[in-house]
């Protein structure tokens, strides 16, 4: 398995993995919210390139993950997300593989911490901690300790307030 930044061309094959990864069920036709999302992501301001990872083997792409800029009040910092991972590989280190490379490439840009909404039992793992414990509120409420943070290498201790992901996470 090979990881790298997303490049020109990419895009649809991405949108097929967060189709298969997130499909619903009871209504399998559906387009989940996660293909559209990365496409607005991809649109925004808020967009890093450099942090549009994907998992190649045999020359397809089984899995992706992206961080864009959001804010702690009016600090820069990461919202992760999504995350996807053909059904075919998951549970086989995909995503494990992608989450360090995209920490990994996140502190080496000097970005202070990352930002995510998902399992608590997950992504403890990779050292994400409720973000109360860390004075930061997440953008809804009612998520509690399902809103964590990761503390990257430049983090301050005063990065405090409300979490607010990009834009389009609002449109979804």
């Amino acid at each position: 398995m090979q990881i790298r930044q997303e490049s020109a061309g990419d895009a649809q094959s991405i949108g097929e993995v967060h189709a298969a990864a997130f499909s619903v069920t009871d209504n399998p036709e559906a387009t989940p919210p996660e293909v559209g999302l990365v496409d607005l992501l991809r649109a925004s301001p808020a967009w890093i390139p450099a942090l549009s990872l994907v998992a190649i083997e045999n020359e397809q792409i089984i899995g992706h993950v992206v961080c864009t800029r959001a804010h702690v009040d009016e600090v820069p910092v990461l919202g992760l997300g999504p995350i996807g991972i053909s059904v075919v590989r998951q549970n086989h280190g995909v995503g494990t593989t992608l989450m360090r490379a995209v920490i990994s490439a996140a502190d080496e840009r000097g970005e202070p911490l990352i930002g995510l909404l998902g399992s608590t039992s997950y992504y403890s793992r990779f050292g994400f901690v409720p973000s109360s414990q860390m004075g930061i509120s997440p953008p809804d409420p009612s998520w509690g300790d399902h809103f964590q943070i990761l503390r990257l290498v430049v983090y301050r201790e005063d990065i405090r307030g409300r979490f607010q992901y990009a834009k389009p996470f609002e449109l979804v």
